[in-house]
């Protein structure tokens, strides 16, 4: 008590994020059991019957349920596969450039597309990729000779229009923290490798990226945990009836089925829900045991 009276401020600080946490995502899991329940809003949580895993099985027995799924999987390994690499390669190039003038500006080109709105990335992707005016669209048509080219309109490639606009929009920001470890990597290797005559490849490969792997083989263990949760917003903005086939996500699925409907249906949706939750744990663990079992950081 002593030493929480002492620093007093430290645990007001810590207080906040720890409020918002439990009031955020630990109170809500009291409504997991909805996933559980044919839940009416008029008689409460407690008081709707208890069914078991009737939803859970409603879903594994649908039509939906391998597209859906199969969906997800696709675009979120896709874009995890494709987004490992670029944050990498951005952060050794800045940090190998030693003109500050032009480190800061390839900085600020490639952090800026983060920051646009989902809402307008969506509309930009729309507007470069539309039938007659889109610029990437007239640039295919001149090159192939391609009339009456839709991509939007093509299933096929949803999922690459999707990734690689994320890697784009991301690839910047997600570069910060490889920076970060960079920068902490002690100059005397380097002084020391530049005198046994050492090139900067050599020295990138042998002293910058090994210090980038624990921190790497932790963002790839977290983001598998978030392998079904797909950018729903997203997603949604750019599926139309022509693509629908290879862009409805889990996500999207629940929206139009829980909320989209007219009929308001919150068990059904919640199951999907808490089953996307369970893959996800299901995915940080055996990650993590792989990651471990190699020999490589992990998280327990």
């Amino acid at each position: 008590m002593q030493q929480i009276r002492r620093a007093w401020q430290l645990y007001a600080l810590f207080a906040i994020p720890l409020l918002i946490i439990i009031l955020f995502r630990y109170l809500p899991m009291y409504g997991a059991q909805i996933a559980f329940r044919d839940y009416r809003v008029a008689k409460g949580i407690l008081a709707s019957p208890w069914v078991g895993g009737k939803h859970f099985l409603k879903f594994f027995r649908s039509n939906a349920f391998g597209r859906v799924v199969g969906n997800t999987f696709g675009i979120s390994l896709y874009a995890l596969i494709a987004s490992i690499p670029f944050p990498i390669i951005l952060a050794l190039c800045v940090n190998s450039t030693r003109r500050k003038g032009f480190r800061k500006t390839l900085q600020m080109v490639t952090y800026a597309p983060y920051f646009i709105s989902t809402v307008v990335m969506a509309g930009i992707i729309l507007q470069l990729l539309a039938p007659r005016t889109g610029l990437i669209t007239q640039a295919i048509v001149g090159i192939t000779g391609e009339t009456n080219l839709n991509i939007m309109a093509d299933s096929s490639v949803f999922k690459s229009v999707y990734v690689w606009s994320e890697v784009w929009q991301k690839t910047g920001f997600n570069s910060i923290i490889y920076i970060a470890i960079l920068s902490s990597v002690d100059p005397s290797l380097h002084e020391a490798a530049v005198v046994d005559g050492a090139s900067l490849l050599q020295r990138i490969r042998h002293i910058d990226f090994p210090a980038l792997i624990p921190t790497a083989v932790i963002l790839l263990i977290l983001n598998c945990g978030q392998i079904l949760n797909i950018g729903f917003e997203k997603v949604l903005l750019l599926q139309n009836s022509l693509n629908l086939q290879s862009s409805e996500i889990i996500s999207t699925y629940v929206y139009k089925i829980g909320l989209a409907s007219s009929a308001l249906n919150f068990s059904y949706p919640s199951a999907i829900g808490l089953f996307s939750s369970a893959v996800g744990l299901v995915m940080i663990a055996l990650v993590n045991w792989v990651a471990s079992r190699l020999g490589e950081e992990s998280l327990w």
